[in-house]
């Protein structure tokens, strides 16, 4: 488990099933996020527990001391020999939102992209009108690279980060 000041990064567990569950079901979450599609419990506990794939790691968001999931850090198409990556993040509960712990949680991930799985960039795509989202990114060191005009139902704007150099400054 990765251990900040207020949230704990840590493997997504049975007992969380039901939450992710809840967020993935919610039409409003979804033009936030994506495009809702009604999902199978099946397809979800495959999804989040049962997948063995490389290329993706799952963190559970929780907030101390808190047991229960609060969201979760997704870093996918891990790209060893290009030595990059994409990474979004949800918090998801709304009430959770605006409070600091999804900037707590990404600068972790990012901490853990760059020490432990050695990348040199991440990616990730967001909702033009997904304002919070993109203030978040852009404080967790992102900088714009452009927009994707094809993504439905609105655009889509791409950013990218390196990581830290040695005074601290991302690149």
């Amino acid at each position: 488990m990765i251990f900040g000041k207020r949230v704990v990064l840590g493997p997504i567990m049975p007992p969380d099933l039901t939450s992710l569950f809840q967020w993935t079901d919610s039409a409003e979450d979804a033009a936030i996020n994506g495009t809702y599609r009604p999902p199978s419990w099946n397809e979800q506990e495959e999804f989040w527990l049962l997948q063995q794939d490389p290329s993706r790691i799952f963190f559970a968001i929780r907030i101390k001391p808190r047991s229960e999931i609060a969201g979760y850090i997704q870093i996918r198409e891990i790209e060893p020999v290009h030595r990059s990556a994409k990474i979004g993040i949800w918090i998801g509960e709304a009430a959770e939102r605006g409070k600091g712990i999804g900037f707590e949680a990404l600068e972790l991930a990012i901490d853990y992209c760059w020490r432990q799985l050695n990348l040199r960039r991440l990616t990730l795509e967001v909702f033009a009108h997904n304002e919070a989202a993109i203030r978040l990114y852009a404080r967790s060191g992102f900088e714009r690279e452009g927009m994707v005009t094809s993504m439905s139902p609105s655009s889509a704007v791409s950013f990218a980060v390196g990581p830290a150099s040695p005074d601290g400054a991302r690149r």
